[in-house]
Parts: C-alpha cells; sequence; structure tokens
C-alpha cells in the first residue's frame, strides 16, 4: 500500500563546492526522469550501479518508483532550471531491520559530496521506519563507493566475496556522522561565500551614471575602492557608466563574472536572476527592497527568487541589503552604497539590519575598529548569519565576528555552530526584539514563565559562548576590547585613577557584573606607596590622586598588573588643569606592552570632552578607550564571562541506559491518536517512569470512597487532589486538600470538592491519592516546545508563587552535565539548597541529574509540548515529583540532516 508523500523530507542541501541541489522523496511520474538519467550515464557508472551494462533501464526506473516510503525509498537529487535529476538513492527492505542500499549519481557531480548527502537523508528515512542496518554489494573496482559509506562517519564493515563485496554499516547516524554533516556544510559555506566576498570579476546590473543614486554609488564604490578585478557595468540605457564602457545585460558582459550585485526595481529582479544563471554567475546580492518585508506579495516574489537561484545554484545575499565589503588587499570589494567604507581590521560584521549596518560601518571607523569583512544580510532568503560564522570560522583574516540580529531562521542549527565557533573566536551579538507580542497562551507555570519573554535567546547565547550585549554601544565597546586585548583569565580586575569618585564607580560597576577587586599584595602596595602621596590609596582602587603625571602612570600600571591577585586592569585619567592628555596616553600605551606581555588585557577610561587620545587610537599598541568607567566594566565582565565558558571543558549530553523509549513513544502515539492534549495522571505516571523521573506514591481514583480506600492502603500524612479536564492551577480552585491523616477525612474531603467542583462545571471528576512529602525545599522544573528553538528546559522555585518570583533559569536541549550544574547556581534562591539558616542542604546531584532526565526526555520526545513538574520537593535524600501535568501536540517534523531551507514550492 502506497504511504502519502513524505513532503517533509524534501530539502535544499548545499555541496561541497558551494552549490545547491533540491533533495526529495520520488513520485510515481519521474519515472521517465530517472530513465533518463540512467541512460545519461557513462557506460562505466552504469556498470558500477548494474554490475553490467545488459540491466533493464526501463525496469529499474520502474521498480526505483514503485516505493511506499517505509520497506522501500528512492531519493532523487534535483539541478538546473529544468529539474533534471543527478542523483538517485534506494534502499529496499530484505528482512526484519536490514535494507539493501543502492546510489548513482551523474558523472558531472561526481566528488562534490551529493553521494554521503543522499546516503545520510536514506538512513534518516530508514531508521525512522524500523531499519537498523544497510547493506550494499559492490564490484571490487568500486572503491570510491565504499568511501561514500565511510565518508557518513559511521563503522563500516566489509566481507570480500566472489567478485562483490558486501559492506554493511548502521543507519543511526552517530555524534561523528553528524560532527561530519556540519563540517561538510562549514567547507560549502566558505566555498559559497567565496563568491560573494573574493570574487574574480562583479557586475553591477542597475549601475547608473547618476551619483547619488544606489546605483550610482554602488559603482562608484567599487571603482574608488580599488576592487583588484574588472567591474562590469549593466544598464540597458547606457552606454557608457561613469566612463566605463556599458553593457545592455548580464548576458553581453563578454567575460566570467562571479558576483552580481542588482539594484532594480523588485519586479524586475526575477528576470534579471534568471538571467544571471543563463550566464553562469555563481553568487547575487539583492539591494532592492520590495520582498518579503512588504507582505504576501513580496512574499511571493521572494520565493520565486530563491527558487531561480536554487535551480541555477546561485548564492544569494539579500534581498532587501546594503551590500558586502571585504576589505582584504588582494581583494578590495565595496559593494555597498555608503558614503564611506571601514577601516581594514580583523573584525567580520554582519547585520540583518540595511540601514543600520551603514551607521554601524560609520561608527567603527570613527572607533578605529578595522573590519575585515561586512555583509548585510537584509532578508536572509538564502545566506544568513549560520553561513557567515562557517566562513569566518576559517577565515585568517578574522578573529572577531560581530552580529546584529532581528530573527532565526534555525536557531538549533545556529547554536551547534555557533557552540563550534566560539570556542576558537569570540562571537558578540545584538538580538532585538526582547519581547515577543502574541505569544500563544500557555496554560501550565513553565509556559506562562516563558511567554511573552526573550529568555530563549539568552539561553542560546549562554549555551553557545555568543556574548550577548543589550545595545550597539554595547557591542563595539566588548569589540573594541576583544580585537585589541587578550583574554582575562580570570574575574579579578586592579582599577588604576587619578580621581576617587570614578574609581569607585568603576569598583562598583565591576561588582555589579560579576568581577572581583580584590586587595593588592603588601609588596605590591609597598612599591606604589613610593610613587604616591602618602593619603593615595594603594588597596585597590589605586588612587594616584589628581597631581600623577605621566611617569608616574607609567611606572605604577606594570607594577599592579604585576600582582598574582590581578588579571585584568582598567586605568581612569581625569585630565588636571597642568598635565597634558597625550602624556599620559603615551606613558598607558607604554605600560600597556608590559601589561599585555603578561598575558593580561587592560582598558583605559579618559573622562575628557576632547574625546580619546590619538595615542591610544593610532598606536600599535591599541588600547580600547572608553568615555566612562561603567563601559569599561561592563566590557572586561563579558571578555571574562566568554573566556571563562572557553575554558569549559565539552561535555556531552549524558545516555540514561535504563530509559525505555519504545514504551514511552507507545503511550505518545495511542496520545496523538485521540487527537493530543493534556495526559491523564496514569499516562504522566508511566512517561515519567520511563525516563526514571520519581512520581511520589499515589493512587489514581474514580470515587470519594475509592478514595477512602486509597487512603486505607497508603497510610500515613496524605494530600487529596481533584482531577478533571481543564482543572489546572488546583490550589486557587480548592482542589488540594493537605494533611489529611484518615482515610474518613479523605474521603470528606472528596466529596466536598465533588459537590463543590460539579457545581462549578467540571465533569468527569476523578481523584488522586498521595503521600505527603514532609520538608524540603520546593522547585519547579518544566519543558515548552518552543516552535523556533525547539525544547526549553526551566528550573526555578517552585509552588505556587512561582509565577511571583520568577527566579527561573532557562536552558535549550540537549542539556550538558555543565548546564545542569549552571541552571541551579544561577538561580537567587540557591542558597536554599545549600543549606540556608540551619536548614539541611538538599541532594544538588539528584536534583541536576533530574534536570538531564527531563532534558532526555524533551529530546526523544519531541511531541511533549509542555510538561510542567511543580513542586518537586528536594531533600536530603534526593528528589520526588509531587505534582505533574504533560501535554501532548503533533510536532512539526525536523528539517533533514544538513537540510538549509524547507522546499520553495
Amino acid at each position: 500500500m502506497r504511504q502519502v508523500y513524505p513532503a517533509h523530507r524534501e530539502a535544499d542541501v548545499v555541496l561541497r563546492d558551494g552549490s545547491t541541489v533540491h533533495v526529495r522523496p520520488v513520485r510515481p511520474e519521474d519515472e521517465g526522469a530517472i530513465l533518463a538519467f540512467y541512460q545519461g550515464l557513462s557506460a562505466e557508472a552504469r556498470k558500477l550501479r548494474f554490475f553490467g551494462e545488459a540491466t533493464d533501464l526501463e525496469q529499474a526506473a520502474r521498480d526505483d518508483t514503485r516505493v511506499d516510503y517505509v520497506n522501500d525509498c528512492t531519493l532523487v537529487a534535483e539541478a538546473g532550471p529544468e529539474h533534471r535529476i543527478v542523483g538517485v538513492a534506494t534502499y529496499r527492505r530484505l528482512d526484519g531491520d536490514r535494507a539493501e542500499v543502492a546510489l548513482a549519481v551523474a558523472d558531472a557531480y561526481q566528488g562534490r559530496g551529493l553521494g554521503t548527502i543522499l546516503i545520510g537523508h536514506l538512513a534518516e528515512i530508514a531508521e525512522s521506519n524500523g531499519i537498523r542496518v544497510f547493506v550494499a554489494w559492490v564490484l571490487p573496482e568500486n572503491y570510491r563507493m565504499i568511501q561514500v559509506f565511510r565518508d557518513l562517519g559511521v563503522p563500516v564493515e566489509i566481507r570480500a566475496g566472489i567478485e562483490e563485496i558486501r559492506v554493511t554499516f548502521p543507519t543511526s547516524l552517530t555524534s561523528e556522522a553528524i560532527e561530519r554533516f556540519e563540517r561538510r556544510e562549514q567547507i560549502a559555506a566558505a566555498h559559497a561565500l567565496e563568491a560573494v566576498l573574493r570574487p574574480r570579476a562583479v557586475a553591477v546590473i542597475g549601475a547608473s551614471r547618476q551619483r547619488g543614486t544606489v546605483g550610482g554609488e554602488l559603482f562608484h564604490n567599487l571603482l574608488e575602492y580599488g576592487f583588484n578585478g574588472p567591474v562590469f557595468p549593466v544598464n540597458r540605457n547606457a552606454r557608457v557608466v561613469q566612463s566605463v564602457l556599458a553593457y545592455p545585460s548580464i548576458e553581453s558582459v563578454p567575460e566570467p563574472v562571479d558576483l552580481a550585485v542588482i539594484a532594480v526595481p523588485a519586479p524586475e529582479v526575477p528576470k534579471v536572476a534568471e538571467e544571471c544563471g543563463r550566464k553562469g554567475v555563481r553568487a547575487l546580492v539583492v539591494i532592492s527592497s520590495g520582498f518579503a518585508e512588504i507582505g504576501p506579495e513580496g512574499r511571493a516574489r521572494q520565493d520565486e527568487l530563491l527558487r531561480i537561484c536554487r535551480a541555477y545554484g546561485m548564492r544569494l545575499v539579500g534581498p532587501n541589503c546594503i551590500g558586502v565589503i571585504n576589505t582584504d588587499p588582494e581583494v578590495r570589494l565595496n559593494a555597498t552604497f555608503g558614503p564611506l567604507p571601514p577601516a581594514a581590521g580583523r573584525v567580520g560584521f554582519a547585520s540583518q539590519s540595511g540601514a543600520l549596518g551603514l551607521a554601524i560601518i560609520d561608527y567603527a571607523r570613527s572607533l578605529g575598529l578595522g573590519l575585515s569583512s561586512f555583509v548585510s544580510m537584509g532578508n536572509k532568503a538564502d545566506i544568513s548569519g549560520n553561513d557567515l560564522l562557517n566562513y569566518w570560522e576559517t577565515d585568517p583574516r578574522t578573529d572577531v565576528i560581530l552580529l546584529y540580529l532581528e530573527s532565526f531562521g534555525n536557531p538549533r542549527k545556529f547554536a551547534r555552530i555557533a557552540r563550534r565557533v566560539a570556542r576558537k573566536k569570540p562571537i558578540v551579538a545584538v538580538k532585538s526584539g526582547r519581547t515577543s507580542a502574541g505569544v500563544r497562551a500557555a496554560s501550565s507555570h513553565t509556559g506562562a514563565l516563558l511567554a511573552a519573554s526573550d529568555v530563549t535567546v539568552d539561553a542560546l547565547f549562554r549555551q553557545t559562548g555568543v556574548i550577548r550585549t543589550e545595545t550597539l554601544e554595547g557591542l563595539f565597546d566588548v569589540a573594541t576590547l576583544l580585537a585589541n586585548q587578550p583574554l582575562p583569565k580570570g574575574r579579578r580586575v586592579a582599577v588604576v585613577t587619578n580621581a576617587g569618585g570614578p574609581g569607585i564607580l568603576a569598583v562598583d560597576s565591576c561588582v555589579a557584573h560579576g568581577l572581583e577587586v580584590p586587595e593588592l599584595h603588601e609588596t605590591t602596595q609597598e612599591q606604589l606607596r613610593a610613587l604616591v602621596p602618602p593619603h593615595a590609596s594603594v588597596i585597590n582602587p589605586v588612587d594616584l590622586t589628581a597631581p600623577a603625571t605621566a611617569e608616574v602612570y607609567r611606572r605604577a600600571i606594570p607594577l599592579v598588573a604585576n600582582d598574582a591577585s590581578v588579571d585584568a586592569l582598567i586605568v581612569i585619567y581625569l585630565p588636571p588643569l597642568r598635565v597634558p592628555s597625550e602624556d599620559v596616553a603615551r606613558a598607558i600605551v607604554e605600560a600597556a606592552r608590559e601589561v599585555n606581555a603578561l598575558g593580561k588585557p587592560m582598558a583605559a577610561v579618559f573622562l575628557s570632552s576632547h574625546g580619546v587620545p590619538e595615542a591610544l587610537q593610532d598606536s600599535e599598541v591599541r588600547i580600547p578607550s572608553y568615555a566612562f568607567p561603567e563601559a569599561a566594566a561592563i566590557a572586561l565582565a563579558r571578555a571574562a564571562q566568554y573566556a571563562e565558558w572557553r575554558e569549559r571543558p565539552l561535555t556531552p549530553a549524558p545516555d540514561f541506559p535504563d530509559i525505555r523509549r519504545d514504551e514511552a513513544a507507545s503511550v505518545i502515539a495511542s496520545v496523538l491518536g485521540r487527537g493530543g492534549g493534556w495526559l491523564d495522571p496514569a499516562e504522566t505516571a508511566r512517561i515519567l517512569s520511563c525516563f526514571g523521573i520519581r512520581l511520589v506514591e499515589q493512587e489514581l481514583v474514580a470515587t470519594p470512597e475509592e478514595a477512602a480506600q486509597a487512603a486505607a492502603r497508603l497510610g500515613g500524612l496524605l494530600v487529596l487532589k481533584a482531577v478533571a479536564p481543564g482543572l489546572t492551577h488546583k490550589t486557587e480552585r480548592g482542589a488540594v486538600r493537605l494533611g489529611l491523616e484518615s482515610p474518613a477525612a479523605i474521603e470528606a474531603a472528596a466529596r466536598e470538592m465533588q459537590e463543590r467542583l460539579s457545581r462549578e462545571g467540571f465533569t468527569a471528576l476523578r481523584f488522586l491519592v498521595q503521600r505527603q512529602v514532609v520538608g524540603g525545599v520546593e522547585l519547579l522544573v518544566g519543558v515548552t516546545h518552543d516552535r523556533h528553538f525547539g525544547p526549553v528546559v526551566v528550573c526555578g522555585l517552585g509552588g505556587v508563587l512561582v509565577e511571583l518570583l520568577r527566579d527561573i533559569s532557562v536552558r535549550l536541549t540537549p542539556l550538558a552535565v555543565e548546564d545542569a550544574r549552571e541552571m541551579l547556581r544561577e538561580l537567587k534562591g540557591f542558597p536554599l539548597l545549600t543549606g540556608y539558616r540551619g536548614s539541611p542542604p538538599v541532594d544538588i546531584a539528584a536534583v541536576e541529574e533530574l534536570l538531564l532526565r527531563v532534558s532526555a526526555l524533551a529530546e526523544e520526545l519531541p511531541d511533549v509540548a509542555e510538561l510542567d513538574l511543580n513542586p518537586v520537593i528536594a531533600r536530603a535524600d534526593g528528589v520526588v515529583v509531587v505534582d505533574a501535568r504533560i501535554r501532548i501536540e503533533q510536532a512539526e517534523p525536523p528539517l533533514p540532516l544538513g537540510a538549509r531551507t524547507r522546499p520553495w514550492w
């Protein structure tokens, strides 16, 4: 029986050379196209695929299209505007959990990674259908096919037979396999962006003779900046543009073109893009606006543009952007229409806002912060921040990465890439839109705590080592420090100043942002006393007093930096009347050489209406200088936090061997069969049990009489809770009674609840009788499924006041051991867990394990839309869940491995 066509398996993927193809499951009508593909293979390729040339190709094509997408499945890869098939991969179940796999790739597409991509996607489908092992038979001379399987990163077993080799490998992709796919994406992104940032020839389509227009300034800037290659103006109404011979269309340009910059009215862009595709252009930068940002009509136009780019294998920056810049002397590309290019430097910058990008370039120039490259992403129809991170990771001219983001296309993919890149290079980001109006109403405590906030973005950045700043000014404060100074080895800061007030402000800000201001060693204090007046403070902050000369600064700074209790310095100067600022600036620069030689960063604060002295801006040793002490302290705090994250060992999410995944999945499947919704207490208990999460001893009953019988069996101090569809926040409803000591008390309480709640309209009432847990600390642990970010784990102080206190910590799944540890220690109420005012400390390791098990549950069961464990009682003897709710909702299938986007149609 033919299954429903699995449209969610369609994906656009990037090949090793940066070009793109479309991968999708086969359709019955593909039979003729597959036959043509097989007929177009070389004789050698057909022999390797079919073990000889006498194969009935018509029957092979017929077999490939007669699939049920479960026991057998075929994937095809399409390329070009005519969607010609360039690759076919098929599996057919042999027996039980084994299937035979076969692959063919067009001769022109071999060696570009397509075969491995097809097999990887096919393995994902097979595993989801219960197939655990792929088997392939290959001819001895077809050793390249064996390498395709090895490139997956899974263990490959080979057994030689008579004139054939049998290859077997698992369909489950290991972490190494996934890492290899991501590495291929990184290489592909680098190749794709070579055409954007290092083109050999550029065409400006819409180049204008008139300066002051977008097309005029774009073309002028490319010439003025000195692009090291030909620049072709394309203008159908002019023979010459700014003294350069123009062409009526891109197809009339006589030489190859790598990059086309398009500045024509939006309705004309798709036609121009089609011409670029026919010309063989490798990448487009579309400046024009009038696409998805204006509504449905623009969205349709953008989809058409992307479809054309995909069909021709072109990469796209924009639309609705201001262009790209590469300051490399070997390239010198300024394809923007801004008034001034940035200074050359070692900072890569990407902006999702076009207009803001121009202002940012100007601001960076005023700070003396040089850029290696700049990309205005615009609507991010194709090339996104993920691609740029992949590119800058290996770019030898980029040391620091800056991002201005307004949205995420694929946050979980961003997390994987950013976590890897940030281990090598700092990433500093401003993410606008700190509130999310219109978040769906959330009925659990966990959902309510996360609604209408961007704590998920904070969690994403925190887990991946991305430094988040609140403002663009803060972004550049941190970037200037990171681009010019070493990372601090700790949080201990010394402040050197010639004025007490600014020094105190610096100390307060340091402490407020998690830095330490230790007392200097007695030896350091003695050495400083020899430089300063007797009344000066030398403990920390070090107050050199107002008359301090340049020479005093030059000698004092290295003394402080050599103190073993100091990891970083803030040097403040408030210019008095008699001491020239330039002299002090030169002294600070000279001293900074010694400070940096010790591997310690230094920030300067010049409180002067005349700005920062040129000696600090233009010296070989660049000292980041700030207008006020607070900015310097915040920048150092961000750098210290990042340095600590980078030194943190990588710990994977733990594997719990006692988890019963299949049993849990069967519960979810049955709930989805009735349309999803909130699980009943029995189903909830079963799911938690499958993941080793301890629930308080309890019984679910239907009547007050049965409640009394359950109380007799449980014994001791008891709790009674009413259960009914739609009955949430039970305490406010009077649906919870604590401290009941006998079966009679339980029965009486149940009858009272039954009568009152029935009058209030609740039906199908049942009762939960539980043992009462005495003592301990009440916590909340929960999960909500964010439609952009995936599962989000929350923990905090629990109980009925959870939404009032809002003392929570948030992380995205999967949690590593270190994530769970940090979540607890971020809570303001964490001292309650360690033994506050004589109370016994709780088993913190058990709480951390609970967080990790909840994370595993969320990862394994993507249909869990909300999970709310509140309260969780943490005590010295472990943790126990007292109340639990789980809501099930059909999850959207994830993007296939390595996919860039959903299909464009």
